[in-house]
C-alpha cells in the first residue's frame, strides 16, 4: 500500500507508462473476459480484469478458460449482470491503483496484475 509504480497496462488511453499509487493488493484468481454489456453496448473482448469475488455463484474454485459466469463487477456501464466468458486466467497478485491518465485522475482503478507494473524510480 502506498507504493509508487509505473504501469505497462494499456487498459485505457493514457494508462501505459503512467505513474500510479497502489491503494490495494489482493491474492485471488483474476480473469480477462469477453461479454456483451447489459445496456445494449457493443460486445467487449478481453476485458482486463475481473476477480473471483466479482463473479456470481462461483465460490472459491478457480474457473478455466472458456467457462462462463455472471459478473457483479461495475467497472464499466453495462457490466453488472452481464454473462462473461473467461479468455485468460492468472493467479498473480492483483492491485487497485490511483492513476492520473491523460489528465484524468482515476481513484481505486480495478484491476492491474503484477506483471503490468514496475517500481517507480
Amino acid at each position: 500500500m502506498g507504493s509508487k509504480v509505473v504501469l505497462s497496462a494499456d487498459h485505457m488511453p493514457g494508462m501505459k507508462g503512467a505513474e500510479a499509487t497502489v491503494v490495494g493488493a489482493f491474492d485471488t484468481t483474476t480473469y480477462a473476459v469477453d461479454y456483451t454489456p447489459t445496456n445494449g453496448g457493443a460486445p467487449v473482448e478481453d476485458h482486463k480484469w475481473v476477480v473471483q469475488q466479482e463473479l456470481v455463484g462461483v465460490g472459491d474454485t478457480p474457473l478455466k478458460k472458456g467457462d462462463r459466469a455472471t459478473m457483479s463487477a461495475e467497472h464499466m456501464p453495462g457490466m453488472k449482470g452481464a454473462e462473461a466468458t473467461v479468455v485468460e486466467v492468472t493467479a498473480q497478485p492483483v492491485y487497485m491503483v490511483d492513476v492520473d491518465a491523460d489528465g484524468m485522475m482515476m481513484k481505486n482503478h480495478k484491476w492491474v496484475v503484477e506483471d503490468e507494473m514496475s517500481p517507480a524510480s
